[in-house]
């Protein structure tokens, strides 16, 4: 991270890190550099290190240094999806034979990467509550080469203590990984906490508009980034120019927005524990949640993500998602429109029979930017 941007605030830095204005026209938005090659001055005359967009391209360049200098790091590294950039970071760290840890609460498309694809190259893993520090560290073996956590968790909004973790880690040689995704570094900055990885889904709350699909890595060790580059060059997923110019426009609202996803999410949880019909309410906001005190000492607020249980099982949070209006039923989430889905249908249908099976009554919902009164009436006539 530049020294320029360390000690300003995170709104400065998310608009300015990364946008400087184009040296040519003096245009203040970075162009979208929508080439694949590049002239050379001579063989091997580079201009500005550009040979060939694979390996670097000037928009993406100014994504990844923009997330960098976002959550306190130093290197940063953009994909073509978080589910690219999560490959890309298992293929440096792992080797067939070694062992990794993940949490057993975890987005569906993460589990399976490591159930039915790096599992078949000869990796092992296995599952702990990364909320307990305890758990985690039982969990780790010799061979124990990563820990994963996400938190708040996807989608039954865990909790972890990243510092806690961190520290296992530390004393076990692990590589702590934490998926920031949820949060969003205006939320929470892992690295800061002593997490060595940070991953993140761009689609989510960074794009924060539902038009671009990208991930993304940030790092503090400068070997570790060297590598993750090496790799990425090697293996190709990279963001295309388009879709960094997308999750940089993005970024500049993401605190704005992340203060009116928190504020609705506030409002739509405590509507819901009142609620005859909703059995559970998950939300780290809430005093009652059991990482409530966790979340607020390492979280600025407790972001826009809701999980609720309803009376009635499974065909009765269908049928909710179904009479649902102004929240769109849909999978992802984190745009300025709401979002609701069943996860055991939906996004976490990969994990059914596993130990990281969802409740079949859980509805997630995406809470938005539009106006809470509007949100708190379209839940209320979902619910019935």
């Amino acid at each position: 991270m530049s020294d320029t941007f360390s000690s300003q605030s995170f709104e400065t830095v998310a608009i300015h890190a990364g946008n400087t204005a184009d040296p040519l026209t003096g245009a203040v938005v970075p162009p979208i550099y929508q080439v694949s090659t590049y002239k050379q001055d001579g063989v091997g005359g580079l201009r500005g290190g550009y040979e060939y967009s694979r390996s670097a391209n000037p928009t993406r360049t100014a994504l990844e240094e923009n997330l960098a200098a976002l959550e306190g790091g130093r290197r940063g590294l953009a994909f073509a999806s978080g589910l690219a950039a999560e490959d890309c970071l298992l293929r440096t760290l792992l080797a067939p034979g070694d062992h990794v840890v993940i949490p057993n609460d975890a987005y569906g498309g993460t589990f399976r990467l490591f159930a039915k694809v790096v599992s078949r190259w000869g990796v092992e893993w296995s599952v702990a509550d990364t909320s307990d520090p305890a758990a985690v560290r039982a969990a780790v073996t010799d061979r124990t080469k990563a820990i994963w956590v996400e938190t708040p968790s996807n989608p039954l909004l865990g909790i972890t203590d990243i510092a806690a973790v961190a520290q296992v880690a530390k004393e076990t040689g692990a590589r702590l990984v934490v998926d920031n995704t949820f949060a969003s570094p205006y939320l929470q900055q892992p690295l800061a906490l002593g997490a060595d990885v940070v991953v993140h889904s761009l689609t989510k709350y960074m794009g924060g508009h539902s038009d671009v699909v990208g991930g993304a890595l940030v790092v503090n060790d400068a070997e570790l980034g060297e590598e993750l580059a090496y790799h990425q060059n090697a293996m190709g997923a990279v963001a295309g120019p388009f879709d960094a110019w997308l999750v940089l426009r993005g970024i500049k609202t993401l605190a704005v927005r992340m203060d009116r996803h928190s504020e609705n999410a506030t409002k739509v949880a405590e509507m819901l524990t009142r609620h005859a019909r909703v059995t559970r309410v998950l939300y780290p906001g809430l005093p009652e949640h059991p990482g409530h005190e966790t979340a607020a000492k390492q979280m600025k607020s407790f972001g826009g993500m809701v999980s609720f249980q309803v009376a009635g099982g499974e065909e009765a949070a269908v049928a909710v998602c179904d009479r649902a209006k102004l929240f769109t039923l849909g999978e992802s989430l984190g745009g300025v429109e709401s979002l609701i889905e069943h996860p055991g249908r939906m996004t976490h249908a990969s994990v059914v029979g596993s130990a990281l099976e969802v409740p079949a009554d859980l509805v997630r919902l995406s809470v938005g930017i539009e106006n809470a009164d509007d949100l708190l009436a379209d839940l209320q006539q979902a619910l019935g």
